[in-house]
Order: structure tokens, then C-alpha cells, then sequence
């Protein structure tokens, strides 16, 4: 069930270091409402560059980011924030913050000045720790918990934003197995627009609606998992033998060459 989301486009967008070589270059890819795009390609392939152009985070030297059609930079940064939530990889770990504290962030950008927390604010708060399955641990500290763990708290307050999109960068980055599988699950029931890197492609190709491959800052396939998921495709992204398994239509193993 679709809840709230929203159009993405990125047009031409390139961006790098002022009068250095561009990081990523002309980057075009279109993500529909409801779709859960993997972002997918080897370490410095420009996988995090990409995510902070689409998320406002960085503003491209050529090219445009739209949401709804509507040019991403045309809209004031709180406004970004209602419509787009990021989860990157860092997070307030070393901060004597509670699991509620964590999540109640995700209102700042509805909150009026320095006005107290609103009703709406914490109603908002305990739907996204029930959602996450989290109240129980609401009075935890937040750097007491497991990987897994603050993950989705972290996801719980992406959520208590209330976006139309929600972008993670590596959201499944040194978790164990079942706990990759839970997050990206838990991802797949919310009902939003999603865009996220991942590493494990096999761990893409069952998340993702959608798969934009990148090598050394180039756009190189794009488009349903069947389709741009092939062994040729893979091997020279990453400068690996992928060989398609037997049994499962997106299963690879690989080899160094």
C-alpha cells in the first residue's frame, strides 16, 4: 500500500571538487512513485555523491534534480526536508540521546521556531516506534543498542518525518545477514519512495523495484533488476567474474579475474 511518495528525475547532474575532476558525471535516472531504487557499483564508484545530489545535500555543477517536476533547489531547505527524509551511515552514537529522543528529531523540520514538542509531534513520534517495533526500547539510550537495532531507530525517525522519500546510504552496512533482511524488509512495508546504495547485489536485485548501476561516476545501466543485472554488466563494473547461478533468476557468485 502506497502512502505518501513522490517523483523523482535527475538530469545530466554532475558534480565534483571546484576545478577538479568531476565525482560523478551526467547522471540521468528517473524514479517513480512507489519505486524502490538500489544504487549499486564498486567503493569510489560515486555511489554517496549521487545520494547527496538527489537529497539536496550538494548541488550539481551541471544537470538537475526535480521532484514532482519541480526543480529540487527551487524548494527551501525545510520544505525539503517535510518531503525527503536521509538516513546515511553516520549516526548520533556518542550522544546521550534516548531511543525517543532520536526519533522526535525527525519533527524538527515541522516544528514552529523554538516552540515545545506539539501533540501532533508526539503522536507522530510513538506511530513511528510502533511501526519499527520499538517501544520497549523507547527509554534506551540510543548508543546502547546493536547495529541492527539503531538502525531502525534511525529509520523510526526517517519515518516520524513524514517524507514522501526516503534515501539510505549503505542502511544495510556492517549488519549480520538477518539483520540486512529484516532492515530491508522493514524498508519494503512502509509505503514510500525509496533510494538506496547498497553493496550486496544479490541483496538488490530481491529489494529493488529498480537498479542504477554506477563505475567511476558513470551511470552505466539503469532499469528493472532482469535487465540491467547481467553478468557482463556486473563483471566490468566491478572487475569481477559474475557468473549467474543455477537456481534463482538474480543469484550471482564471483571470482577475481
Amino acid at each position: 500500500m502506497l502512502e505518501k511518495c513522490v517523483r523523482l528525475e535527475a538530469d545530466g547532474v554532475t558534480w565534483g571538487p571546484h576545478r577538479g575532476k568531476p565525482i560523478v558525471e551526467d547522471i540521468s535516472l528517473s524514479v517513480k512513485a512507489g519505486d524502490r531504487l538500489a544504487i549499486i557499483g564498486p567503493n569510489g564508484a560515486g555511489k554517496s555523491t549521487v545520494l547527496r545530489c538527489l537529497y539536496r545535500g550538494v548541488r550539481p555543477q551541471r544537470g538537475m534534480v526535480r521532484l514532482d517536476g519541480i526543480d529540487l533547489w527551487s524548494i527551501g531547505p525545510r520544505e525539503a526536508a517535510r518531503r525527503i527524509a536521509v538516513v546515511l551511515q553516520e549516526s548520533p552514537g556518542d550522544f546521550p540521546f534516548s531511543v525517543r529522543d532520536v526519533v522526535m528529531m525527525g519533527r524538527i523540520p515541522h516544528r514552529k521556531g523554538m516552540a515545545r514538542w506539539s501533540e501532533e509531534d508526539h503522536a507522530t513520534t510513538a506511530a513511528a516506534l510502533a511501526r519499527l517495533e520499538l517501544k520497549d526500547l523507547a527509554l534506551r539510550q540510543f548508543s546502547s543498542l546493536s547495529g541492527g537495532e539503531k538502525q531502525r531507530v534511525l529509520i523510526a525517525r526517517a519515518l516520524a518525518q513524514e517524507p514522501e522519500l526516503i534515501i539510505l546510504d549503505e542502511p544495510t552496512n556492517h549488519l549480520d545477514i538477518r539483520h540486512q533482511l529484516e532492515i530491508l524488509e522493514l524498508l519494503k512495508g512502509l509505503g514510500r519512495t525509496i533510494i538506496t546504495t547498497l553493496h550486496d547485489i544479490n541483496l538488490a536485485a530481491d529489494f529493488a523495484t529498480h537498479v542504477a548501476v554506477l563505475a567511476s561516476g558513470r551511470l552505466t545501466g539503469h532499469g528493472l533488476p532482469t535487465e540491467i543485472l547481467t553478468p557482463e554488466r556486473i563483471s566490468s563494473a566491478f572487475r569481477v567474474e559474475a557468473s549467474r547461478q543455477e537456481i534463482g533468476d538474480h543469484r550471482f557468485t564471483f571470482s577475481l579475474r
